[in-house]
């Protein structure tokens, strides 16, 4: 038997357990959020509890963590552990089955520490992917006998009501051998400091929540959306580094995997507490799950914005800064989406699916870049689309321009709907109102603004005039700013 193991832990099955709907049917009154809070909750800790309880349960050193968290955790282990270390994993994996109804599998690949990592790395995926591929291979032909569905499942108090609130509180989370597949905040066999920052000893979580109106709990949807300038609106932002994997792919030892892993995974959860932390933020938004390469909150529309842009920004630094010495574009930009509630009382689940479909959308059309209000932009596009919302909101505010303006600017994008004559009509028309509104000793503030408008819509260096993407979307981005 070989002197050391490496063991790589995953978790499966996460965005379908995250989407399921409570299993009493969902309030009128209530997006689900407590819900989806605890399950995120326990996704997240699964991975950074039960590699450490493992090695607590076997009296191991905690050095031998190689990583954790983002969906996935490796350990460095003793070849003579290897058979307790598998039972210990098939007793959470059955709690943790039993726990999302099915939903969410644990699994995990175990090799002899020999050989180039490249190859170590290949045993690995190819046992996880084995066993993702046939999830009933160790069933066999019981899978297909007859059996009598169990009863609803009651975890959904577990997830709303023993973690949510009680995680944002906690100082120390627990583990417990009875319950190998739970994580209890403040109590448990096996306990851990709740840090948000890098520790040996401790878990890093992001977990800020909005407060609500009295502070005395996490702020619900149709406050954070009566928080947002303009238009009462919430909206679930998510982000996704664009080929992490092949990134991981890349090194050349665990020595770079691993520190590699921790350097997202730290960015990610400090940055974010850091940031929802800030005046413009703390009120307006809530912190779903940050991971090893992704993260998603929710709030306020107009702060999630402004968050997206703010994230993106640091991103960039980090990779400056951190990731020079590697070779290029893999894993050094990051692509987001939002998508917003059509009601206040929306499921946040199905809010949190639709910025999933986005961010599909956002990732398959290019890289670094982002889905905002119906359209994929370039993150210096949106810079661009924030100005021209800003010049736009001020011709609004300050000149009194009526709604009509927003939609006569919007309807030069809908081509497909006026004929080419209607369309030189309508640029008149709306070039006559223009002009009209102009009086007084404003008038030549209200031309360069009117020129700057024209500019910023139509491109400054273009041969032929064409409607820039950014248009549209600072457009509707004003529309929202501007309604009540």
């Amino acid at each position: 038997m070989p002197e050391q193991i490496l063991l790589q832990g995953k978790i499966l099955g996460t965005e379908e357990f995250l989407l399921a709907g409570p299993a009493e049917g969902r309030s009128v009154r209530s997006a689900g959020e407590d819900l989806l809070a605890g399950k995120s909750q326990w996704i997240t800790l699964l991975c950074e509890v039960l590699p450490r309880a493992l090695l607590a349960e076997f009296g191991l050193a905690r050095i031998l963590l190689g990583s954790s968290g983002g969906g996935q955790f490796l350990l460095v282990l003793p070849g003579e552990v290897r058979e307790a270390a598998e039972t210990f994993l098939k007793a959470a994996a059955a709690q943790i089955a039993e726990l999302s109804s099915g939903r969410v599998t644990l699994v995990w690949a175990v090799t002899p520490n020999l050989g180039d990592w490249a190859i170590i790395r290949r045993r690995l995926n190819d046992e996880l992917q084995g066993k993702s591929n046939a999830p009933l291979q160790q069933v066999g032909s019981a899978a297909f006998v007859p059996f009598v569905a169990a009863p609803a499942n009651t975890s959904d108090q577990y997830f709303a009501k023993e973690l949510g609130a009680k995680v944002r509180e906690a100082s120390t989370l627990g583990w417990s051998p009875e319950n190998p597949g739970k994580v209890t905040p403040g109590t448990g066999k096996h306990t851990w400091n709740v840090s948000s920052n890098l520790s040996p000893d401790g878990i890093l979580l992001a977990r800020h929540a909005a407060p609500s109106d009295d502070g005395k709990q996490a702020a619900p949807v149709q406050t954070l959306a009566r928080r947002a300038q303009g238009r009462s609106i919430w909206g679930v932002l998510r982000g996704d580094v664009d080929h992490f994997g092949l990134r991981l792919r890349r090194v050349h030892s665990i020595e770079e995997h691993v520190p590699l892993s921790v350097l997202y995974k730290q960015f990610f959860a400090g940055e974010l507490e850091v940031l929802c932390s800030l005046p413009e933020f703390w009120r307006k938004v809530s912190i779903i799950y940050s991971g090893g390469d992704d993260f998603a909150v929710y709030g306020s529309w107009d702060a999630l914005i402004a968050l997206a842009r703010e994230v993106q920004r640091l991103f960039h630094r980090f990779t400056e800064e951190n990731l020079k010495e590697y070779p290029g574009a893999e894993g050094k930009t990051i692509s987001m989406a939002i998508a917003l509630a059509p009601e206040t009382y929306f499921p946040l689940a199905a809010v949190y699916e639709e910025a999933g479909r986005n961010l599909d959308l956002a990732k398959a059309a290019d890289r670094d870049c982002i889905y905002l209000l119906g359209r994929i932009l370039e993150w210096r596009h949106l810079n661009d689309a924030a100005e021209l919302k800003d010049t736009v909101t001020r011709l609004i505010h300050d000149f009194r321009m009526s709604k009509q303006f927003l939609y006569q600017l919007r309807s030069f994008y809908r081509r497909d709907a006026y004929g080419e004559q209607a369309d030189v009509q309508r640029t008149w028309r709306f070039q006559r109102r223009f002009n009209r509104i102009l009086s007084g000793t404003r008038d030549r503030e209200f031309q360069k603004l009117r020129a700057h408008l024209i500019g910023e819509m139509i491109g400054k260096k273009s041969a032929e005039v064409k409607l820039r993407p950014a248009g549209l979307v600072a457009l509707e981005w004003a529309r929202l700013v501007t309604e009540v």
